[in-house]
């Protein structure tokens, strides 16, 4: 007699991390946007604990633990810069929780996939970060340029690809 099982996509390929990887690696990030960024102003167009937030959503495929890895990588962040804190917060814990949606949804581990995930959650940031300094915080002064937008979105999927790849390596099937 065949046994059935009714195991979710979810369920098969969630993964987990040592929690030394789980740690350390946001924290690498989230440093190393704040110190590189000051003496070298061009590394600001990467934004390392965006992919780093959208590279462990996808992988535990868990929009509440999505969510809280992006809220917490957020608020790091706004910690080290000179943004009000929370900024970063909010828009890292929404691109969490839809990124780890996704990862439920469709095969992350295609490569066109993870390109076309890190552009458009890139976008989605700079969308949010707008907003939110528009609306809640009250800066009509406030303007992105979309150009730069996009090439931004550009240069973080680019730098995505490899992180992707070498952060694949700490993976653990559970």
């Amino acid at each position: 007699m065949a046994i059935r099982s009714y195991t979710s996509r979810r369920e098969l390929e969630e993964h987990s991390f040592h929690p030394a990887v789980s740690l350390l690696v946001p924290v690498a990030a989230i440093i190393l946007q704040a110190l590189v960024s000051r003496p070298f102003p061009r590394f600001a167009i990467f934004d390392l604990p965006l992919i780093v937030t959208i590279f462990f959503a996808v992988s535990r495929r868990s929009p509440i633990a999505g969510a809280l890895t992006g809220s917490i990588i957020g608020l790091l962040q706004d910690a080290l810069t000179n943004q009000p804190i929370g900024i970063n917060g909010i828009a890292k814990t929404v691109i969490g929780y839809a990124a780890a949606s996704i990862g439920v949804q469709i095969d992350v581990e295609n490569l066109s996939t993870r390109v076309l995930m890190n552009f458009g959650f890139s976008i989605l940031n700079s969308i949010l970060l707008f907003l939110i300094n528009r609306r809640l915080i009250g800066q009509p002064d406030f303007h992105l340029l979309w150009i730069h937008e996009l090439l931004r979105a550009v240069a973080n999927t680019l730098i995505a690809i490899p992180v992707f790849l070498l952060l694949d390596n700490a993976k653990r099937t559970e």
